[in-house]
């Protein structure tokens, strides 16, 4: 498939899986509870090395991990590699009602479904060459499970290791159908920006890496071996970065695959609904350029080294630890409709959106900021209701001001532009308007504010590639990821919004071609908890388990 064959796809993709006020996006028509996937990925017969449990909180505070000055870096063994998981994509608690039971992670999903999967590449570890390899984490147990050992000791070099992500696209398409595939972009931004925070927090450093293809990083994870895996139940590789102990760069090459793998995929449905469109775009959008630096890590010409006005990132105080932070993070379910923002903590919630590149989560090496937020504000005070543009990167600004609607104001909001790009688009009463655009859910009206993720589109996908239609979710994964800690840290909840009308969003800014599309919605407010749900903690499993068997997981190979 030509690149123009490929983009063709992916344009085709986008059009057809856009919602409308009088149709929705083709989906299942009813949940099939009977046959909803397995949430947890387990290699069954693979040899297990239950990673240590954190028995203390003793990181920095948020407002430090994001500053990233004074940070002790952590070694590399068996505890800090369980913190880094933990504190990532591990669980965060159980939640019950009634007789059903569900776990919620540290990292975010559309729908709680995780379609996202990660694996590493370890060298050994505390003096132990067996656990030089290919391991996939079983975040239900807090566990490792080898697919495969390195071919020599050497699998790794020393200074860090890899974690690759991938994806199981049925997960999200048992609920959501055709538009599943945007989601699962998504969620894997948003454990892209997960797993870089907690990199942060152990002052270790994560790097996207582009000398790969799909193809061959599927061979090197394992994901190649049908035998392996169930039928109509394909994991796509995604993404493959670089995580640094000691501030070594990412190595050059990529290690052989092993020759001798363990354990075989459980199967996660009885059956599955086929979707061929998620396939073809799948294909269309596959990273098939080896050894090449990948141009969305570059910054345009001429821009490379102009410095962002961005000045130190000013998040919203807290006393928190990155630590407790993350794990106590939920996605709200509904808000009051009264609670306000303060203008200084708006401003703190959006700060850690702005892309600066030598900070998590923008410094992993998407390249430069493509994506800017469309404010509905509701209740910030000081604030006039209305519609705003958060713009992230000023190089876009008379791009936008052209492609918008010809009435808006774009009135600088007091001195605040001269360090944050926040502009007054249009004065009014947006909550119906923010209900209705965001399929008619209350929770966009409610909060204090929601948001459109503007990205650049057309110009982006004929510069770069089909391969960049995935980036461009997960950039907005990443800011999706910033607001729901933000707003954690504001003492606020914050939830992502997957459904929206697209081109209803794009008429009423005044966009008339694909020049720019709204790939995802985001609000914030203050929360109404569900006093009928009990929450349980997320390891005590794992307490019984040694209780019972003390020699049954622990250490176990």
């Amino acid at each position: 498939m030509t690149d123009t064959e490929a983009l063709a796809v992916v344009r085709r993709y986008h059009e057809q899986t856009k919602h409308h006020p009088d149709r929705y996006a083709r989906g299942p028509g009813h949940l099939d509870w009977a046959n909803q996937p397995e949430p947890f990925r387990e290699y069954l017969g693979a040899p297990t090395l239950d990673l240590p449990l954190a028995d203390q909180d003793d990181s920095a505070r948020f407002v430090e991990t994001m500053a990233g000055r004074g940070l002790p870096v952590r070694p590399l063994n068996l505890a800090t590699l369980g913190r880094f998981l933990e504190g990532s994509l591990g669980l965060a608690a159980w939640k019950q009602a009634g007789d059903t039971r569900w776990a919620l992670r540290v990292n975010p999903s559309s729908g709680n479904l995780h379609p996202t999967e990660a694996y590493l590449l370890l060298p050994p570890l505390e003096g132990r060459t067996d656990l030089a390899g290919v391991h996939h984490y079983l975040s239900r147990d807090h566990r490792l499970e080898q697919r495969a050992r390195a071919t020599s000791p050497a699998f790794v070099p020393p200074g860090g290791f890899w974690v690759a992500l991938t994806t199981i696209p049925w997960r999200e398409a048992w609920k959501y159908g055709e538009r599943a595939f945007r989601y699962c972009q998504h969620d894997l931004g948003h454990a892209l920006a997960a797993l870089r925070v907690s990199a942060q927090a152990l002052g270790w450093g994560m790097r996207l890496v582009w000398n790969w293809t799909e193809p061959a990083l599927a061979r090197l994870l394992g994901l190649d071996r049908a035998d392996d895996f169930g039928a109509d139940e394909p994991e796509h590789a995604e993404a493959l970065a670089w995580v640094s102990v000691d501030g070594s760069p990412p190595p050059r090459g990529l290690p052989d695959p092993p020759k001798e793998w363990h354990g075989r995929a459980n199967q996660l449905s009885r059956t599955q609904v086929r979707w061929p469109i998620i396939n073809d775009v799948m294909t269309a959008s596959a990273w098939l350029e080896p050894g090449k630096v990948s141009e969305p890590q570059r910054l345009d010409a001429g821009d490379i080294h102009a410095p962002l006005p961005w000045g130190d990132p000013q998040p919203p105080p807290t006393e928190l630890t990155t630590d407790r932070l993350v794990r106590q993070r939920r996605s709200a379910v509904a808000f009051d409709g009264r609670t306000p923002l303060s203008l200084e903590t708006f401003l703190a919630l959006l700060d850690l959106t702005l892309p600066r590149l030598t900070l998590p989560p923008f410094d992993l090496g998407l390249g430069p900021a493509r994506v800017h937020l469309m404010l509905f504000v509701h209740r910030v005070d000081s604030l006039e209701p209305g519609l705003y543009a958060w713009v992230r990167n000023p190089s876009d600004l008379p791009a936008l001001r052209v492609a918008l609607h010809g009435g808006f104001e774009w009135l600088p909001v007091g001195p605040v532009v001269e360090r944050w790009p926040l502009y007054r688009l249009h004065a009014a009463d947006t909550q119906d308007f923010a209900r209705m655009v965001s399929c008619h859910q209350d929770i966009a009206a409610d909060g204090a504010f929601s948001l459109g993720m503007l990205a650049a589109f057309d110009p982006v996908l004929d510069r770069h590639g089909p391969a960049v239609y995935r980036q461009l979710f997960w950039e907005t994964g990443l800011i999706g990821q910033m607001l729901y800690l933000g707003a954690e840290a504001a003492g606020v909840r914050g939830t992502g919004i997957g459904c929206f009308f697209d081109d209803l969003m794009h008429r009423a800014l005044g966009l008339a071609d694909g020049r720019w599309q709204s790939l995802y919605h985001f609000t914030v407010g203050g929360p109404v908890e569900d006093a009928r749900l009990i929450t349980l903690p997320p390891y005590a499993h794992r307490a019984r388990d040694l209780a019972e068997a003390p020699s049954r997981h622990h250490g176990r190979r």
